[in-house]
């Protein structure tokens, strides 16, 4: 799968993703050169998506962290058990005073940091798991302290533990960065990354997509799925489509009966694809027989 961008790509196509020759170059690097590879496009054109489809190529597990504003490090790394520990007291404390032994308090406390007590979060999962993709999804929504938190964790592929000492991964994880840049990442995390924007596919490749993604849809369908949702993301809108809704708006269709796209089924099914009221009154304006040509 490694040989090159053209394997990654062919390996990737059997778990339905279809990467274009732009981005299997950038995930082929990011295996070969063990880097994290940080994807920045437009919501809904398969950056999540991707790290999916490396896990399933590879057989590895996937972890993923979710990013959003306060995120911090003891919710992405780890953290202790605390209702455990504290049956371990009272299971110790029962125990001594059924046997009359007098407690050890520092033998006791050291027992409460143990590795058995230890909540692994996503990293260390991703550190401690030889073959794991580790997806860092929407890094832009977090803050700048977990940004720097992050690039040294990257940068190491390890992590200290005070009560049990260092965690190295024995093979660094696939790391897979995210973002629909709703603000700008720091270049210092960007710079430890191989880099990729994530375009839109051309029509071609979003008929495939659909094809791939949804068997059942007919090609005329799947056809006019692509043409009319390429024609709204032209149109000055809240939030253009992405592949992910054109998939959703032909699985409406189909569901619908449709074998091809009617004016009237565009109007019934068009929350499949807009997500904002004022777009969809934008583009009842124009007339969705304009729109569907």
């Amino acid at each position: 799968m490694t040989e090159s961008p053209t394997t990654l790509a062919a390996a990737l196509a059997e778990t339905g993703y279809l990467a274009d020759e732009g981005l299997a170059t950038a995930a082929w690097l990011a295996l070969r050169l063990h880097r994290p590879l940080f994807l920045e496009g437009d919501a809904g054109v398969g950056k999540t998506s991707l790290a999916d489809a490396l896990a399933a190529a590879t057989g590895g597990a996937l972890v993923r962290l979710q990013c959003y504003e306060g995120l911090d490090a003891s919710q992405a790394l780890y953290d202790w058990d605390f209702p455990r520990q504290l049956l371990h007291v009272r299971a110790v404390e029962a125990a001594a005073s059924v046997d009359g032994e007098r407690l050890d308090a520092a033998q006791v406390e050291a027992a409460l940091y143990d590795r058995r007590f230890l909540l692994a979060r996503p990293l260390l999962q991703a550190l401690e798991n030889p073959a794991s993709v580790l997806l860092v999804d929407e890094i832009d929504r977090a803050d700048d302290e977990f940004e720097a938190f992050l690039l040294e964790v990257l940068s190491e592929s390890a992590i200290t533990i005070p009560e049990l000492g260092r965690v190295a991964a024995v093979t660094p994880p696939v790391v897979v960065l995210t973002s629909n840049r709703t603000r700008e990442v720091h270049d210092a995390l960007k710079r430890r990354c191989l880099y990729h924007w994530v375009e839109h596919p051309s029509y071609e490749r979003e008929v495939a997509i659909l094809r791939t993604r949804l068997p059942d849809v007919t090609l005329r369908l799947a056809e006019d799925v692509a043409r009319a949702t390429r024609k709204l993301r032209e149109l000055d809108l809240l939030k253009p489509p992405g592949v992910a809704e054109a998939i959703d708006w032909a699985s409406a269709l189909h569901a619908l009966g449709a074998r091809e796209l009617h004016p009237d089924l565009a109007a019934a099914s068009l929350g499949t694809v807009l997500k904002y009221r004022e777009d969809g009154e934008r583009v009842r304006e124009l007339t969705l027989e304009a729109l569907l040509g």
